[in-house]
């Protein structure tokens, strides 16, 4: 991992190949805390190589400025926490984005999601210096409500049929949150 954030519980960077087993290990960890809120998965996106493509594939995605993957991990480094996305990063006149995230079973209601979104969050505003960020959930999920309600997110309205999750096509509500700068 490479550090880029520090919170009063935990450690937030990029990952890189020497993390593919600690990513895998998660993934494994939260196949079915994670499955209501996700794409199908086939049996192959667990395999410790394409873990690694993903991670590959991160590290080009941040290099070409389209999408900065952050990893939280407790302060020794012993356990990943939590993951979160800025993808879809456009410049240009929109400077916008579109952020995911996921928490491992163990640590949910602990309120470490905020705490490791909040300068995630930060550093996309001052660093990267975009305008909106985009987030969006299933209407009957309430955590995700709550979370982005608290960090500052706005809704918009609701996208018909916007993603297929779990097997089926979903609505989403549609938030964002607009740089203060």
């Amino acid at each position: 991992m490479q550090l880029v954030l520090k919170t009063e519980r935990t450690l937030i960077g990029t990952l890189d190949k020497m993390d593919a087993a600690v990513l895998r290990n998660y993934l494994l960890d939260n196949v079915e805390h994670h499955k209501p809120w996700e794409p199908t998965r086939e049996e192959a996106f667990y395999n410790l190589s394409n873990v690694e493509s993903r991670i590959q594939e991160y590290s080009n995605q941040q290099k070409a400025e389209t999408g900065l993957f952050f990893a939280a991990f407790t302060p020794d480094q012993s356990e990943l926490l939590a993951l979160c996305s800025f993808t879809n990063i456009i410049r240009g006149v929109f400077l916008a984005c579109n952020l995911g995230f996921s928490i491992s079973k163990r640590h949910e209601g602990q309120g470490l999601m905020y705490e490791i979104l909040k300068p995630s969050i930060d550093h996309i505003f001052f660093d990267l210096k975009l305008h909106r960020i985009m987030a969006n959930y299933m209407p009957h999920n309430s955590r995700s409500a709550a979370l982005l309600s608290r960090l500052g997110f706005e809704k918009e309205g609701i996208a018909n049929s916007y993603l297929k999750i779990a097997g089926k096509w979903q609505d989403h509500v549609l938030t964002s949150r607009i740089s203060s700068l």
